[in-house]
């Protein structure tokens, strides 16, 4: 039989084909229509193929969403404390080039 494997011409037609069905959806129903008949089926795939589907979901979920920190976060003292980095920094930082260039007139506009 056929070997739908990635690089196989098998598959090279099998993929072309569905994009031409997806291209002919788009012309004949529109876009949104066609978006919504492909999440559907989807669904349907999903639904039908998947054994173990809370299993899979709790692991889908599980690496979007991140477990639950035990600790809570005082967001006024983070930001009291990035503030105080930030003015630390400006403190200690040298004059630069560019800073000591803008205190000295231009000869040109003086003429």
């Amino acid at each position: 039989m056929f070997s739908f494997r990635k690089g196989t011409p098998q598959f090279g037609i099998l993929l072309g084909s569905i994009l031409v069905l997806i291209a002919g959806l788009f012309m004949w129903i529109g876009f949104w229509r066609t978006i919504l008949l492909i999440l559907l089926f989807s669904a349907g795939f999903f639904i039908g193929s998947v054994g173990d589907k809370s299993g899979f979901m709790k692991k889908a979920v599980g690496k979007i969403v991140p477990e639950k920190a035990d600790e809570t976060i005082d967001f006024r003292a983070e930001l009291e404390k990035q503030q105080a980095d930030v003015i630390q920094r400006s403190i200690n930082r040298p004059e630069s080039k560019s800073d000591s260039a803008k205190a000295v007139p231009n000869d040109a506009s003086e003429v």
